[in-house]
């Protein structure tokens, strides 16, 4: 399977004063291009050539650095795009989620605490995520383009921490770019759209 670069599947400008055109231009027209022409670069004549992406970071993790980098940030963005919409956010979820965030995460004002909290603590470039794990719910965090898949669990929210995705709008203000994520950007029906499959 080669690479390719999905378009977003909203306009530059729609997720106004939470993530700027600018920034969407930088991170999805610049960044997550490189993570794909490197990708495809470093794929070739490895055994991971023609494989399926899930496939791909989970056998290169820990074998081939410059496959699982790539791959591993390129699986992220596809989700991070979607994981995100015009007018997110809120408090209202989808049933069977928001009964499961009660259930495992003692509800959806501790979820955003710790949620944030993880962003925030992961020193330097990473991720902070809310998986599935033998059928229940955590908030985990991961360096660089790491994901829960290596981990034995699946991902179905991810934030992305490198300065590229906050730094043109929040500056050094990473709290603050967490906050707003969760407050006015999280596309909860893709979220439960993994919860469902996971």
């Amino acid at each position: 399977m080669t690479f390719t670069l999905p378009p977003l599947p909203y306009a530059y400008d729609a997720l106004g004063q939470f993530m700027s055109k600018e920034t969407l231009e930088f991170h999805h027209d610049k960044h997550h291009q490189a993570y794909v022409t490197n990708g495809n670069n470093a794929l070739k004549g490895t055994e991971w050539e023609g494989k399926p992406l899930e496939e791909i970071v989970k056998g290169s993790f820990g074998k081939n650095p410059a496959v699982f980098n790539n791959a591993g940030q390129h699986y992220n963005h596809i989700h991070f795009w979607s994981w995100m919409k015009p007018n997110g956010g809120g408090t209202k979820l989808p049933g069977k989620l928001e009964k499961k965030i009660n259930e495992d995460l003692g509800g959806f004002e501790k979820f955003k605490t710790d949620f944030q909290a993880a962003g925030v603590g992961q020193f330097g470039s990473g991720w902070a995520w809310l998986q599935v794990k033998n059928g229940k719910l955590e908030i985990a965090k991961t360096p660089n383009g790491e994901n829960p898949l290596v981990h034995g669990a699946t991902p179905i929210l991810g934030v992305d921490v490198w300065e590229h995705s906050y730094y043109i709008d929040y500056r050094n203000r990473r709290p603050d770019y967490l906050k707003a994520f969760v407050e006015n950007l999280v596309n909860w029906e893709y979220v439960e759209s993994l919860f469902e499959k996971a």
